[in-house]
């Protein structure tokens, strides 16, 4: 197995302006326009085309596979929300930050740091209007208004925030729809204050107990977001600037609470959560009509995917008897190291660009945003940028392989364990799934398992056979590998990098069996 990995060393990240700055560039003459739609703990069986038993239909995702491309082998960097969010805007790894294990919460500090690239700087740097419109999930630094993580002043700005990471404008909320505060942002401060509080929900109309705004109310979020990115659009339509635009839409569903609003409730006679992607995909549909409407569809690159794999908490047993598997033939489901917890749908059009009607077998990453970015722009990424990201143009352009491979993708669960891909391969580096399915980290079944698993996808898609003991050589050239992939900070080929150490890295003592 061939080391595609850069030489050992360590230098500092470049300064963001630096960074942009310095950008080495061939400006393309006619860049699209992007439209990111993220959805929020979605499996790829929620997607009626790439699902023959799916229990209900997503026509206009269908329609948009139709017109586009489908990645089947398309994977979010991490079994939860706020480590694949860092990733995706960044090209980077969210462990190699501060974040070494599970989510953000609504109150938490800015996670992205000072001075790194991310995608919305990058495009703005190249003339583009960039906007953000939903669920942020990478920390705000918060205004105290006392000693309590709660205590917030709304009536200051707070930094740290997409704003201060290159978007123009942003409309949204701090983190997940279960998680306080419940208050709409603008910008860089909060719509109103959350002076009053509401208490915990049940399931499936599940949120935790906290703040909130007046004229919050949770089951108007989705439909609002869908709006704001509607309002977006008609005012590019309306510009004199003429720039091309970037719009990241982060939906905030199917995640919890699943409250479909009253329209949709028991439309796909299925389940809340069934209804729920029914709704989004309505949503998305009338979005999709408004850019063709506004003549912005054929110059336009649209991608919809989502930010992990389905989450139990929608009920799998209530699904599973309905004959709907959310992760297809996949093990595992959110916050996990098996591929239900991290491959995702990913769906792709570009007209003129993207081949029709076809579909792409490739390993993806959600973090080759970055570099596709600067390929379509004709911009070369400085050394402290992008560190994971490569691009995926070529695949885009209906290509079937990368060029130049990557050296392979790392998966991380919420507990921050670690599995690595490369090609048919899948190495874990604990005997569990690192999250929410058995065997769970920690449970007596764990403890009698091999120390590490192995699986080939090619002839095991759905990892029911640990091949670790017959194919030892393969576990150790994939265990250094990953470790150097670690320590050098980079995927990709270029200059080594830093690596947070100033947090305990609890799941990384396997490192030492590879360093043998």
């Amino acid at each position: 197995m061939k080391n595609r990995i850069c030489s050992v060393g360590l230098i500092l990240g470049l300064c963001f302006w630096l960074g942009v700055s310095g950008l080495a560039q061939t400006k393309s003459s006619n860049p699209p326009n992007i439209l990111y739609i993220l959805a929020d703990d979605m499996g790829l069986g929620d997607v009626s085309c790439m699902n023959s038993n799916s229990a209900w239909k997503t026509p206009h995702l269908d329609q948009l596979a139709r017109a586009g491309r489908v990645f089947t082998d398309a994977h979010s960097a991490s079994g939860v929300c706020t480590p694949s969010r860092y990733a995706l805007l960044t090209g980077r790894y969210s462990w190699r930050g501060a974040l070494k294990s599970s989510v953000l919460h609504g109150y938490d500090k800015s996670l992205i740091e000072k001075g790194r690239l991310t995608v919305p700087a990058l495009l703005r740097s190249q003339g583009y209007a960039t906007a953000m419109v939903g669920k942020w999930h990478l920390g705000l630094d918060w205004v105290r208004a006392g000693s309590k993580l709660e205590a917030v002043d709304y009536t200051k700005p707070f930094q740290g925030g997409p704003v201060a990471h290159g978007f123009d404008s942003f409309f949204g909320i701090s983190a997940s729809l279960d998680m306080p505060p419940y208050v709409y942002l603008e910008n860089d401060r909060a719509r109103g204050s959350a002076s009053e509080r509401v208490g915990d929900s049940p399931k499936p109309k599940m949120w935790r107990a906290g703040a909130i705004a007046q004229d919050f109310k949770h089951q108007d979020v989705q439909p609002l977001l869908f709006q704001k990115s509607r309002e977006f659009l008609t005012a590019r339509a309306g510009s004199k600037d003429k720039k091309p635009f970037f719009l990241y839409l982060a939906l905030a569903s199917p995640h919890t609470p699943i409250i479909p609003t009253k329209e949709f409730e028991g439309k796909t006679k299925t389940t809340p959560y069934g209804d729920f992607v029914a709704q989004l995909d309505q949503e998305l549909g009338t979005l999709l009509a408004d850019l063709d409407r506004l003549g912005f569809a054929k110059d336009t690159l649209v991608i919809f995917t989502a930010d992990n794999g389905f989450a139990p908490a929608a009920n799998l047993e209530e699904l599973r008897a309905l004959k709907h598997e959310p992760s297809l033939i996949y093990r595992g489901h959110k916050a996990d190291l098996f591929e239900g917890g991290h491959r995702v749908p990913f769906i792709a059009r570009w007209p003129g660009i993207i081949p029709a009607s076809t579909h792409c077998k490739e390993t993806i990453g959600h973090l080759d945003l970055l570099a596709t970015c600067a390929e379509i722009l004709g911009v070369q990424l400085p050394p402290s940028a992008g560190e994971d990201s490569v691009s995926i143009l070529s695949l885009l352009k209906g290509g079937i392989s990368l060029s130049p491979e990557r050296a392979g993708l790392v998966h991380h669960s919420n507990n921050g364990s670690f599995a690595f891909r490369q090609g048919q391969w899948k190495l874990f580096t604990v005997p569990d799934s690192g999250g929410w399915s058995s065997p769970k980290p920690g449970q007596a079944e764990a403890a009698t398992l091999p120390r590490f698993q192995l699986y080939d996808l090619a002839s095991d898609p759905s990892e029911k056979r640990n091949l670790q003991a017959a194919h030892p050589e393969i576990v150790q050239q994939m265990g250094r590998l990953l470790s150097q992939i670690i320590e050098r900070g980079r995927t990709t080929p270029g200059s080594p990098q830093a690596t947070d150490r100033t947090v305990p890295w609890t799941q990384t003592g396997w490192m030492k069996e590879f360093a043998k």
